[in-house]
C-alpha cells in the first residue's frame, strides 16, 4: 500500500497526527552519502572555512570515499590523508546519513575524552541543529555530550583512553578518527581499535567500519591497516594537456631551490610527468572533477576492506607553491621535516638508524676544484644513471685506502655525451694525466639500448643492475647471451645497492684527515648533495626479524646522483682499489753530458782538410 502526503497541510483532508505518523513511515529517499550531504549538510560558521550549504564538488575526491559507504560489498574503510583535505568532514558526513537514512547503533571515537566531548560540543550537536533534516531526529533533551539521541538509534562519543566507554555498547557503525595517535592500549584494556571492532559483532553481515588519520611512522595503526587492506586506491586526475591520468606527487612540483620561500610560493608549478606540460593552480580544479580512485594497476574495483590514499596535494585550499615553500622551510630541521612528511605528504616517518643531511656532504669540500684530479689518484671510475629523458653522472677519482673525490658530475642527454665524458683526458694540478677506468651505467630502464652502449664500449663500460634485496656478496657477475644480435657473453653485474649505500655513508662521517674519506670538489651544488642523501637507513619488520633496508626519505626524493656514486663505488672496488698502493711516477733520469773531441787536420791523420 502507497500513502500519499498531501504537500500543503491547509489542503490536507487528513489529521495532522495522521499526517505525522505517514512522515515517520514513509521510507527515507535513495541516497548516496555524497548526495545527501550536497542537499542537506550545512557547514558551522565557527569551525569551518566555507561555511554553509556542503558541495561535494568543492572536494571531489571525498564523493569516492563518502560513496564507498553505501556499497554493500565493503565492510571497512581506511582513509590515509594529510591535513586539510576534508578528512573529518568526510567522516561527519556519514554519520549523518546514519542519523538520517539508516538509523542504527553507532560510535565515534577520538583520541582522548577531552577531544570527544569537544568536537561533540563544538562540531556534532552543531551540525545536528543546522541541517533540518537532522534535527527532526535529534533529542537533544536525552543527550549528554557522550551520547547522543536520536529516533531509533544513539551514538556514542569516546576518548580512545577511556575502556569502560569503548566495551560497553554492541554498535552497527564504527567511525574512528585520527587513529595513530590513540594510546596503544585502553588502561588495561587491549587495543582501543580492537576494542571498539569487539562491539561490532552483533551486527555480522551489516556492519561498517571507516577509521581516518594522519600518518605518523610505519609501524602506526593507519599505516598498517593501509598496508593489509584488500585494496589501496589512490585518487588519479587527467593532465589537461595530454589528457593522461596520474597521481599528484610532490616529485613533480618543480621550483627553483636557490631562490627565496616567498618567490617559491608564487612561482612553483606542476609538471606531468607525461607530456612535460605546466599545470597551474588554475587547472586543479577541474582536474579534480574528472579525478578517479583506481589502484595501482588501473582497477576502480572496491574489496571489502578498501583503502583510500591521498596528499595534501589535492586539496582546493592548498597551491603548488605552499607545498614547495613548506618543504623548503622544513627541510634542514628534522622534527619539521616529519611533520611535512606526515601531514602533506600522508607518508609514514621511518624510524632511522643512519641519518644523513646535504649539509654532511657539503662539508666535504676537498680544496680542489671541478674537473681537477687529486694528487696521489690511483684510477678513476664512473657512474651513469639511466632516465627516461635524460643520463645523471659521476665521476670519481680513487686513491689509498679507498679515499675518493668527486671530481665531476651533471646532466647529459644523449649517450654520444656519456661516451664523450668518459673518455675525455682529466689531469692534476701538475699536468698528469688520467682517464676513466671503468664505468658502470645502470640497466634497469631502456635496458637494450644499455646492453648496446655496453657491447660498444665494453673495454671502460659495463652494465649493472642494482639489487633491492641483500646479495650473498656485494655483486654477482652473470653473462647475457642476446643471440638475435649475434652477442655472447656480455657482462651484466647485479649490484648490492644497500652495501654501497652504507659504504657512502659510513666514508662521509670519517675525519677529512682520515684515510678512507669520501670528498666532493669545492663549490659542489646543492641539487647533488641533496640527492646523494635523499635516502636513509631504516628499520622494518618482516615477519619476526627486523632488518635494516635503506628508503626514501620521502616520495619526492630524486636520489639519482647516489645512484651513480653506488655504481662508481662498485666499479673501483671491482677494479681492486681495495688493494691498490700509489706508486710515484719515477723521476727522470738527467741527460748524459757529451764529451768535447778537438777535430783533427788532415795533416795529422783526421778526417777533415779544413
Amino acid at each position: 500500500m502507497v500513502f500519499t502526503v498531501p504537500r500543503s497541510p491547509a489542503k490536507s483532508k487528513w489529521p495532522d497526527w495522521l499526517t505525522e505518523a505517514f512522515q515517520v513511515l514513509r521510507p527515507p529517499e535513495k541516497l548516496t552519502v555524497a548526495e545527501w550531504a550536497d542537499r542537506y549538510r550545512v557547514l558551522d560558521s565557527k569551525t569551518s572555512a566555507e561555511p554553509g550549504q556542503w558541495s561535494t564538488d568543492r572536494t571531489p575526491y571525498l564523493r569516492g570515499i563518502m560513496d564507498a559507504f553505501t556499497d554493500p560489498r565493503i565492510e571497512e574503510i581506511i582513509f590515509l590523508k594529510p591535513t586539510q583535505v576534508g578528512g573529518t568532514e568526510c567522516l561527519n558526513n556519514m554519520l549523518a546519513y546514519v542519523v538520517a537514512q539508516d538509523p542504527s547503533p553507532s560510535m565515534v571515537m577520538y583520541p582522548n575524552k577531552e577531544l570527544a566531548q569537544f568536537t561533540s560540543e563544538n562540531r556534532l550537536q552543531p551540525m545536528m541543529d543546522l541541517s533540518p533534516e537532522l534535527r527532526q531526529r535529534f533529542r537533544p533533551e536525552a543527550s549528554k555530550d557522550a551520547e547522543l539521541q536520536f529516533d531509533g538509534m544513539y551514538c556514542v562519543i569516546v576518548g580512545a583512553n577511556s575502556p569502560a566507554q569503548v566495551s560497553s555498547r554492541p554498535i552497527r557503525y564504527l567511525f574512528m578518527d585520527e587513529v595513530d595517535k590513540y594510546p596503544k592500549s585502553a588502561g588495561k584494556e587491549a587495543d582501543p581499535r580492537s576494542l571498539a571492532k569487539e562491539r561490532t559483532k552483533t551486527f555480522p553481515f551489516n556492519k561498517k567500519i571507516m577509521q581516518t588519520s594522519t600518518p605518523t611512522v610505519r609501524t602506526g595503526p593507519i599505516w598498517k591497516a593501509w598496508e593489509s587492506a584488500d585494496v589501496q586506491l589512490m585518487f588519479y586526475v587527467p593532465c589537461p594537456h595530454c589528457g593522461q591520468f596520474q597521481t599528484f606527487n610532490f616529485k613533480q612540483v618543480k621550483f627553483d631551490k636557490s631562490q627565496d620561500v616567498e618567490v617559491i610560493r608564487g612561482a612553483a608549478h606542476y609538471e606531468c610527468e607525461h607530456c612535460k606540460g605546466i599545470i597551474r593552480d588554475a587547472h586543479k580544479p577541474a582536474m579534480l572533477r574528472a579525478g578517479q580512485w583506481r589502484d595501482k594497476n588501473g582497477s576502480t574495483k572496491l574489496k571489502r576492506r578498501t583503502g583510500f590514499g591521498l596528499n595534501a596535494i589535492y586539496s582546493p585550499w592548498i597551491r603548488f607553491g605552499d607545498v614547495a615553500a613548506e618543504f623548503m622551510t622544513s627541510k634542514s630541521s628534522p622534527e619539521e621535516l616529519m611533520n611535512f612528511v606526515n601531514s602533506w605528504l600522508a607518508e609514514c616517518w621511518e624510524n632511522t638508524q643512519i641519518k644523513l643531511n646535504s649539509d654532511k656532504v657539503l662539508e666535504k669540500q676537498s680544496g680542489y676544484e671541478e674537473g681537477i684530479v687529486p694528487d696521489k689518484t690511483i684510477l678513476l671510475t664512473g657512474g651513469v644513471d639511466v632516465q627516461k629523458d635524460r643520463f645523471y653522472y659521476t665521476i670519481r677519482a680513487w686513491s689509498e685506502g679507498m679515499t675518493s673525490h668527486n671530481i665531476r658530475h651533471g646532466v647529459l642527454e644523449t649517450w654520444a655525451q656519456v661516451e664523450e665524458v668518459m673518455n675525455i683526458s682529466y689531469c692534476t694540478s701538475d699536468g698528469d694525466e688520467y682517464f676513466v677506468n671503468l664505468c658502470a651505467i645502470d640497466s634497469g630502464f631502456n635496458t637494450d639500448e644499455v646492453y648496446d652502449f655496453c657491447a660498444k664500449n665494453s673495454e671502460w663500460a659495463v652494465a649493472v643492475k642494482g639489487s633491492s634485496t641483500p646479495l650473498p656478496s656485494k655483486y654477482k657477475l652473470s653473462l647475457i647471451d642476446r643471440v638475435d644480435k649475434g652477442e655472447y657473453g656480455l657482462r651484466l653485474y647485479n649490484v648490492d645497492g644497500g652495501f654501497f649505500k652504507d659504504f657512502i655513508s659510513n666514508r662521509l662521517v670519517r675525519k677529512s684527515d682520515e684515510i678512507g674519506g669520501w670528498f666532493v670538489y669545492n663549490g659542489c651544488d646543492l641539487d647533488y648533495a641533496e640527492q646523494v642523501t635523499a635516502e636513509e637507513k631504516v628499520i622494518e619488520k618482516r615477519g619476526k626479524n627486523e632488518v635494516e633496508v635503506w628508503r626514501p626519505k620521502t616520495s619526492h626524493a630524486d636520489n639519482h646522483y647516489l645512484d651513480t656514486e653506488v655504481y662508481a663505488a662498485f666499479a673501483a672496488d671491482c677494479l681492486g682499489i681495495r688493494y691498490m698502493r700509489y706508486e710515484a711516477p719515477p723521476e727522470p733520469m738527467p741527460e748524459p753530458e757529451k764529451k768535447k773531441t778537438a777535430q783533427k787536420s788532415w795533416i795529422q791523420g783526421g778526417e777533415t782538410w779544413t
